[in-house]
């Protein structure tokens, strides 16, 4: 019952927070609102007070809804997948995919190198030089959350918007690559045994079999919506799909000689949504149909993901000064790694300008990788883990901001209705045209 009352007061706070924006006229993402209101009623400030089911108490307390954490960014991933369908590869496949792959090399090969220069600064007790390799590996993902979100509540359109989903799906596969090779060089140089089946083997089957699980789902569900005559029913089973999808996605096969069958739950997600929308004709309204049945699991993802940001991260001086080279550094990977792409491809300006620093929100993606660097040891993962939850903070509360103020700049965004259009809209009456 508390965790039920908790995940109600989370969807409450992140509705709320969105009418206090707009009363204050901030001019914000709703994103941006979800996450400061998940930070209100997480254990460092509304759960401090110790009620059950008023806020989250605790860390626990929190990890206990985290399915529904997993099964958004599961829409989320089958939502981005709708941004490959071929029509629209024909014109931006080429560009988002060099784009995405080097603006993820970029961010990397960025940090590895301001992170080690620190390193020979600090020393090796305050920055390990395994953890400034894996640091450099996780700043290469993107969150695609975020960034669906932004352009979902702006209703954005144009180039930059067109780039910009299919890069974000993109940075997954290329940071899975990314992190399999770094932390493989950051175990070495921390005394663990590396073979090259954990360095490429593993990590080439997770994004292959993740694509074809995802493609072979996606088949059988494009055969299966011809059998019922109803878009509701017809959304119930891709519903239906996408969670036994994410559901599968956990499962890992040993193969032998230390390799194994893994999935990443994004990629399969992803993978699924493209082959539906490639392949079934009602793709295009069931698509839409989700979007609003989404919009409340989406919020409460938001606000727990604002929940589970540890504010204790700025008690440690070491951790800041680390965060903020991160996080600047990242920064200009992200930009340069878009814009001299961009440039050389010949494409709009507006891409040149803007695409790169839509790509600065960082989550999901990152906070998963984290997990995987705990196998460095309690020390270095700790380390790790403080770092990234620091710079996740920061980008989590600017990042969807500076992407809508981009997608603005790029003139991809309608100027917003006033309260009273909304009002007399909902009321089906005309007002005259200013």
């Amino acid at each position: 019952m508390n965790l039920l009352l908790s995940t109600a007061v989370a969807l409450f706070a992140g509705l709320m927070m969105t009418r206090l924006f707009k009363v204050m006229k901030l001019q914000l993402p709703d994103v941006t609102a979800f996450l400061v209101a998940g930070v209100l009623v997480g254990p460092y400030c509304l759960g401090r007070l110790g009620f059950q089911g008023i806020g989250f108490t605790s860390m626990e307390e929190i990890s206990g809804v985290s399915f529904l954490s997993n099964v958004a960014l599961g829409f989320i991933a089958f939502d981005i997948g709708n941004e490959f369908r071929l029509g629209q590869l024909k014109k931006t496949g080429k560009s988002a995919t060099i784009i995405g792959i080097v603006q993820a090399s970029c961010a990397t090969l960025f940090v590895d190198a301001a992170l080690i220069g620190l390193h020979f600064i600090l020393g090796p007790e305050k920055l390990p030089l395994p953890v400034a390799i894996t640091l450099g590996a996780i700043a290469s993902a993107t969150a695609p959350a975020a960034t669906l979100m932004v352009v979902r509540q702006y209703k954005a359109k144009g180039p930059v918007t067109d780039l910009l989903l299919p890069i974000v799906a993109l940075d997954d596969a290329v940071g899975l690559v990314l992190f399999a090779v770094s932390f493989g060089v950051a175990q070495a140089l921390d005394g663990g045994a590396v073979s090259i089946v954990s360095l490429f083997v593993n990590p080439m089957l997770e994004i292959i079999c993740s694509l074809a699980l995802g493609a072979a789902l996606g088949a059988l569900l494009s055969i299966l919506e011809k059998l019922f005559f109803s878009n509701k029913n017809r959304l119930s089973l891709t519903i239906a799909f996408v969670l036994t999808t994410i559901a599968i996605s956990t499962i890992e096969l040993p193969v032998g000689l230390e390799a194994k069958i893994g999935f990443s739950p994004l990629l399969v997600c992803m993978s699924l949504g493209t082959m539906f929308c490639n392949m079934s004709e009602y793709s295009t309204d069931i698509m839409k149909r989700s979007e609003r049945w989404t919009a409340p699991l989406y919020t409460v993802f938001f606000v727990i993901s604002g929940a589970q940001l540890e504010l204790s991260v700025f008690k440690s001086g070491a951790v800041i000064l680390i965060g903020v080279i991160y996080i600047l550094v990242r920064c200009l990977g992200k930009y340069f790694g878009a814009r001299i792409p961009s440039t050389l491809l010949h494409l709009d300006n507006n891409v040149k300008k803007h695409l790169g620093i839509t790509l600065f929100p960082q989550a999901g993606v990152a906070l998963g990788m984290v997990v995987s660097a705990q196998a460095l040891g309690p020390a270095h993962g700790g380390i790790i883990r403080n770092i990234v939850l620091f710079s996740v903070l920061v980008y989590e509360l600017i990042g969807p901001m500076l992407t809508k103020k981009s997608l603005d700049a790029a003139g991809e965004i309608e100027k917003p209705r006033t309260e009273e259009q909304n009002r007399a809209r909902f009321e089906k009456k005309e007002l005259p045209k200013a």
